[in-house]
């Protein structure tokens, strides 16, 4: 399997990037990896580099996009932070894999039992990470309103879990006005997804393209 060249990233869709994802969490699933040679992959990408997809994703061990989505060097740029929000730093990392380095596709994947999230929903208050708990606040305040749980349910936290993918693909195209243009013009699409710590399953729970 070799690495994503400057042609074949551009003969992606954003449509086609999602599928590209989904079948690499299959293989995933079903233990069927893709053969590669990583070391071939690292002489392929030497020169540069084509990432057909950006995923924002928790930096929860169990969470790497790179293995859960079944992709080499070369093929995705991923960020990670704890609880998956975002903040003017990540959207300039969006903003250059999708205006410089051609991605179609911006991924938001949340995760079930996220300790950031868990942490959030308990009012940790600790340091800096105060602060990037905070981020989680609007999404907490959304399921008090429809859900009648204690703030430290398992069922309240996966619901706040679930709702934070939702609003922080809002604020991605709220707060990135390159971004949202990429959008608006078909050249990217933007997708919410949860992964399952306990199957390795990822479920898309939002699609968004023109």
């Amino acid at each position: 399997m070799k690495a994503h060249t400057a042609e074949t990233q551009a003969s992606v869709t954003p449509k086609k990037a999602l599928e590209f994802l989904k079948e690499g969490n299959q293989r995933f699933v079903n233990n069927l990896k893709l053969n590669r040679h990583l070391l071939n992959q690292v002489n392929d990408t030497r020169d540069g580099q084509w990432p057909f997809a950006i995923v924002l994703s928790c930096i929860d061990s169990r969470t790497s996009a790179e293995l859960i989505f079944d992709q080499g060097l070369g093929d995705i740029f991923s960020v990670r932070i704890a609880g998956n929000v975002a903040n003017e730093d990540i959207l300039g990392s969006m903003e250059y894999a999708c205006k410089v380095a051609g991605s179609k596709l911006v991924v938001v994947l949340g995760h079930s039992k996220c300790g950031a999230v868990t942490g959030a929903c308990s009012e940790v208050k600790m340091g800096n990470l105060t602060g990037l708990l905070e981020k989680v606040n609007p999404s907490i305040k959304k399921v008090s309103e429809r859900l009648d749980k204690k703030h430290t349910d398992p069922a309240f936290v996966e619901e706040v879990s679930k709702q934070n993918v939702v609003d922080t693909m809002d604020g991605v195209l709220k707060n990135s006005d390159v971004l949202k243009e990429l959008f608006e013009e078909g050249k990217i699409g933007l997708v919410g997804a949860y992964y399952d710590v306990e199957t390795g399953e990822v479920s898309i729970t939002k699609e968004m393209f023109k």
